[in-house]
């Protein structure tokens, strides 16, 4: 019996997938923080990526601006951040 080694197309498609999804985190932060209203900037200014995954708002206003308060960000910022990741998500695992 002999075993013959087949060439593997799967591995090289699953390192591209996972190299494009390695720059959702920081395409979601960059969208988060132009969703984020501007008055003195201080909002987009803290607003930062803690340990490369998670969108951390850190002022103390924050949940109030992602309720709505803002009318320049009636939907505030989470919703339509999760919008974009998940369309983001759709097309890279469309692409070959």
């Amino acid at each position: 019996m002999a075993i013959k080694k087949v060439y593997d197309r799967i591995t090289p498609s699953i390192s591209r997938i996972n190299s494009r999804l390695e720059m959702v985190p920081q395409a979601a932060l960059d969208f988060f923080k132009k969703k984020t209203p501007k008055r003195s900037g201080t909002a987009r200014r803290r607003t930062k990526l803690v340990n490369k995954r998670t969108i951390n708002a850190d002022y103390p206003y924050a949940k109030r601006l992602d309720k709505g308060y803002s009318k320049k960000a009636p939907e505030g910022m989470s919703k339509p951040t999760g919008e974009f990741i998940k369309a983001l998500v759709k097309i890279i695992l469309k692409r070959k």
